[in-house]
């Protein structure tokens, strides 16, 4: 069965639609940054590069870094451009954009997030890395798909006990990362723990400048929530979409935070690009080891 024109769409020179890319400028070991000038930030390291370009905020560049070959992309912020991102990036591997017939063998891709973070505890201090061993979703973007072989309803049901969650907001979503990217990517100096993907940046995340929240005290209790020593301890705006649509398509996925705020201490970073910097250059060593 095709898949129709206005379900696949591609543009004039047969690249896809929203990321202008074709299956032969992309490595299936892919960085995802948020900020398209980070792009460069990270691609100054390599060896060499092969293909770059740019579509409204996707900038997508490959070459290689000690010999291995990867591409960055920017995703822009949010749930809904990861939709795009991921979707469109398993279309170059796994779709014959000719025939517009999914392939018999699929293409699994490593996705490795390079991203900006805020701590929600006391003893995860700014300037440090974070590896998202989980995703709670807050946003809902997930809910579009079949989402029940990947969800975690135990931990979902105590995450909406423990806070009173709203249920005129979307039903939170627990979803693991990649064990084979954690394990690559762990050492003593990273922390873990559970990262919340908020809808916004502002009253999703708790933050008050005129309007009112509709729980001036979920906050504390998503900082205070705890199974089984399990805990959250970050927020964000991409990890758990990330890892969903990553699940469900059947590819790797992990999230790097660099920590450059702490809201339980209301501190920021005083050099947070340092603290990006070391990041990226952690993640890519690791990535080639």
């Amino acid at each position: 069965m095709n898949i129709e024109h206005s379900e696949l769409i591609l543009n004039t020179d047969g690249s896809i639609y929203h990321l202008n890319l074709s299956p032969e400028n992309v490595a299936t070991d892919i960085i995802f940054v948020g900020d398209q000038y980070r792009v460069d930030k990270v691609t100054q390291h390599f060896d060499s590069i092969e293909f770059t370009t740019q579509k409204r905020e996707f900038k997508t560049t490959t070459g290689t870094y000690k010999g291995k070959r990867l591409t960055v992309i920017s995703t822009g912020i949010g749930a809904d451009n990861i939709d795009i991102v991921l979707n469109e990036l398993d279309a170059l591997f796994n779709i014959d954009l000719k025939t517009r017939k999914i392939k018999e063998i699929h293409t699994q891709l490593n996705i490795i997030r390079i991203g900006t973070s805020g701590s929600l505890q006391t003893d995860i201090p700014v300037n440090s890395f974070l590896l998202s061993t989980h995703a709670l979703d807050l946003n809902g973007m997930l809910h579009s798909y079949q989402i029940t072989d990947i969800s975690h309803p135990v931990i979902e049901e105590a995450f909406i006990k423990q806070t009173n969650w709203s249920i005129k907001k979307p039903t939170p979503l627990v979803i693991t990362n990649s064990k084979i990217l954690e394990k690559k990517l762990t050492s003593n100096t990273v922390y873990k723990g559970i990262t919340a993907t908020a809808a916004g940046f502002y009253g999703p995340q708790g933050r008050i400048l005129r309007l009112a929240l509709q729980d001036a005290k979920l906050n504390k209790k998503i900082d205070s929530f705890n199974y089984n020593e399990n805990r959250i301890t970050n927020l964000e705006m991409e990890t758990s979409a990330i890892y969903g649509l990553s699940k469900l398509l059947g590819h790797n996925a992990i999230s790097m935070n660099a920590i450059i705020a702490n809201r339980a201490n209301g501190t920021f970073s005083e050099n947070p690009n340092k603290v990006i910097s070391d990041l990226i250059i952690y993640t890519l060593d690791k990535l080639v080891e």
